[in-house]
């Protein structure tokens, strides 16, 4: 072995060595353990929110070798993202880094501990991207996917840069077949809204929705083939008060086309509870506009 290979070698197990301390194994399947990344000194886990099946009887392996309780602070399934907080203290919590840091290219190492000791696997940032809805509709401020092979018990671990630092966690859940990492703004901000809240921050509209297919008079007016007919208005709710009525046709919602029911969904966020939002519909034939403030989804 050249001794170029030999020291990039020495220095990836060298991270890996030092990055074991803030990792840890999440006990909350049936099935093979999962991973999570110490977020704070007092107990604090954040992991994949699609590894926790169950609510109850979590338990943490922490980095000593020890097990330890955990209760269920909060999670997101829209960012795949939940929060737990082990009965533990003077953790060692992980040092995370900014996206924008990364550039296609750069040598990445996933973690995992599904068992006693941590796992590692080598590979490339492979595409980054500007901000982007999940297919479940979750904000995520930076599209990040790597090469790096999810193994069985992977999801929920870090993403290790060249310097050491974390730049999220990995996922197999958001897009099927792609190994994404949720990265460290999106993180914090959802870390920080389920210590807050214990649950995401959603929009409620107060309506029931199915698509239709528009007439071709309104797809060539529109520039869109199908959008949501109104089939309820619940009593009370933002929409009932800002005017929708039963048999509108929702064709976009802030500037944003509405063709399919998670096209709204994904609309539907905390950052507009309380604030005006511009729906434009067909009623009677005619585009019209409305003004509708949305409520907190309970």
């Amino acid at each position: 072995m050249s001794a170029t290979w030999k020291e990039l070698s020495e220095n990836i197990a060298t991270l890996v060595q030092a990055a074991g301390p803030h990792v840890v194994r999440v006990e909350a399947r049936r099935r093979l353990p999962a991973t999570g990344v110490i977020y704070a000194a007092d107990g604090l886990i954040v992991t994949s929110n699609h590894v926790v099946e169950r609510d109850d009887e979590l338990q943490v392996g922490l980095p000593d070798g020890s097990t330890a309780a955990a209760t269920l602070v909060g999670r997101d399934a829209q960012t795949d993202v939940a929060v737990l907080r082990a009965n533990a203290s003077g953790l060692s919590p992980a040092v995370w880094l900014s996206p924008d840091d990364l550039r296609v290219g750069h040598i990445v190492v996933a973690l995992g501990r599904p068992g006693q000791t941590v796992q590692a696997t080598l590979g490339i940032v492979s595409a980054l991207g500007s901000s982007w809805r999940t297919p479940a509709g979750g904000q995520v401020e930076r599209y990040l996917q790597t090469d790096v092979a999810m193994y069985p018990g992977f999801s929920g671990g870090p993403l290790l840069t060249a310097n050491g630092s974390f730049a999220g966690i990995n996922t197999s859940a958001l897009l099927r077949g792609i190994s994404l990492t949720v990265p460290t703004p999106t993180l914090s901000r959802v870390v920080e809204a389920l210590l807050a809240h214990g649950h995401m921050p959603r929009g409620y509209l107060g309506i029931g929705i199915q698509p239709v297919r528009l007439s071709d008079t309104l797809q060539q007016q529109t520039g869109q083939e199908t959008g949501l007919m109104v089939m309820s208005v619940e009593s009370g709710s933002p929409a009932a008060a800002g005017g929708l009525l039963q048999g509108d046709i929702l064709i976009g919602i802030d500037g944003q086309l509405l063709r399919q029911v998670d096209d709204l969904q994904a609309q539907l966020t905390g950052e507009r509870v309380g604030k005006p939002t511009a729906l434009r519909l067909i009623r009677t034939g005619e585009v019209r506009d409305l003004s509708v403030t949305l409520a907190q989804a309970r």
